[in-house]
C-alpha cells in the first residue's frame, strides 16, 4: 500500500504543469478577437473561428451561444481554421476558407484550445 502513494503523488505532480497550461489557455481565450471551435460530425471534423460580433452578447459560454445561433438559423457561414506558417515562418492558426455548417442532430460543437497564435478573420 505504501508503494502506490509515491506513484500517485508522482503522477499528480507530473500532471500539474499540464493543468496550469490548460488554465492559462482558458484564461486567455475570452480576450482573443477570434475563438476557435471544433465542429464534429460522423463524416469529419473541422476547426472554425468565430469573432465576438458573430457570437453575440450574453453570459452563457461561447459554445452555447454558437449552438443556439446554429439551432435558430439552421446554418451558419464560418471560417475554417488550420495551422500553417506565417510570413516570418512561425506556426499560427489562420483562416483557410469559408464553410457553411448546417444544423444536424448528429453534429457536435466543442471549444478548441490551441497554444498557437490565432490570426484574425479575413
Amino acid at each position: 500500500m505504501t508503494k502506490t502513494f509515491p506513484r500517485r503523488a508522482l503522477l499528480a505532480l507530473s500532471l500539474l504543469p499540464a493543468a496550469l497550461a490548460v488554465r492559462s489557455v482558458r484564461a486567455q481565450a475570452p480576450a482573443a478577437p477570434v475563438q476557435l471551435f471544433k465542429v464534429v460530425s460522423p463524416r469529419d471534423e473541422v476547426v472554425v473561428g468565430v469573432d465576438a460580433a458573430q457570437l453575440g452578447a450574453g453570459s452563457n459560454p461561447a459554445v452555447e451561444r454558437l449552438a443556439a445561433q446554429l439551432a435558430a438559423k439552421g446554418q451558419l457561414t464560418l471560417w475554417q481554421y488550420a495551422s500553417h506558417k506565417d510570413a516570418s515562418g512561425a506556426l499560427v492558426q489562420a483562416p483557410l476558407k469559408q464553410i457553411v455548417v448546417f444544423k444536424n442532430e448528429l453534429l457536435r460543437i466543442e471549444p478548441y484550445a490551441t497554444s498557437l497564435p490565432i490570426q484574425p478573420l479575413k
